[in-house]
């Protein structure tokens, strides 16, 4: 029977996965860029940010001191509680409407006067996130501001050595599965070596910034991949001949 060493397989394996390697490609859509907004088409504002369990707010009443300058945190289960008044259901309204809530629980207890004696901000926004995946250093979750592009995303993240960086793919999915995932490639190596900023849009919660790895680059970790083992298996079986070998010798 025919025994092959380790070199002869990979010189056997790797015309194979060369071949997957460019046979494979990505799932985009120049038209699917229009399911973004560009910086500059949007006017942020905390107004119609609607507060969700780990957002954080700071409250302003100098009329009422038992809740001034408090700062909370929503909890998970979308409350936020204050002495005097308890209770309150935070998540899901807008700093505005939580506003009037509040303003509505305190003037049980003291006279509010004024149009807007409550005020609600926004310190810390903590409920929403992007993401950026594949070949960067930093990867994985990062927390949604509002203006988050996607240029800034990738910059943040800093590329690895084997990132594709004309062949970024940016992914918005879909919750309804009638309608598919909105999907876009993004030569981030011309945007910066050019200006163009023709593609660069804002994120939004949940979006997906994914940098892929060159043809090589992919070759490479899977051969890396599929020979690691292949290589642990022959210093295994190595590391046993060599004990029972030298057992021999006693």
């Amino acid at each position: 029977m025919m025994e092959f060493n380790e070199m002869q397989i990979r010189l056997i394996l790797i015309p194979i996965i060369v071949t997957v390697c460019l046979s494979g490609c990505f799932s985009s859509s120049p038209d699917d860029i229009r399911a973004f907004l560009k910086p500059q088409e949007v006017e942020t504002s905390s107004e119609n940010y609607i507060l969700q369990p780990a957002d954080q707010i700071h409250i302003s009443c100098t009329k009422f001191p038992t809740i001034h300058d408090q700062k909370e945190k929503i909890r998970p289960d979308g409350k936020i509680s204050f002495e005097g008044i308890g209770e309150i259901q935070a998540a899901g309204k807008t700093p505005a409407q939580l506003a009037e809530e509040i303003r509505v629980k305190a003037i049980q207890l003291y006279k509010l006067p004024g149009v807007k004696p409550i005020d609600v901000l926004i310190s810390a926004y903590q409920s929403e996130y992007y993401y950026v995946l594949g070949q960067v250093y930093e990867s994985g979750p990062r927390l949604y501001s509002g203006r988050d592009t996607v240029s800034k995303a990738i910059s943040l993240a800093k590329p690895r050595t084997l990132a594709w960086l004309n062949k970024i793919q940016v992914i918005r999915p879909s919750s309804d599965k009638n309608v598919k995932p909105a999907i876009f490639e993004l030569n981030y190596k011309r945007m910066m070596a050019h200006g163009d900023d023709s593609k660069d849009v804002l994120l939004q919660d949940g979006d997906i910034v994914y940098v892929p790895p060159t043809v090589l680059g992919w070759l490479a970790l899977k051969v890396d991949e599929f020979f690691t083992p292949i290589e642990r298996s022959f210093s295994g079986a190595y590391t046993i001949r060599r004990a029972t070998s030298d057992r021999g010798y006693y």
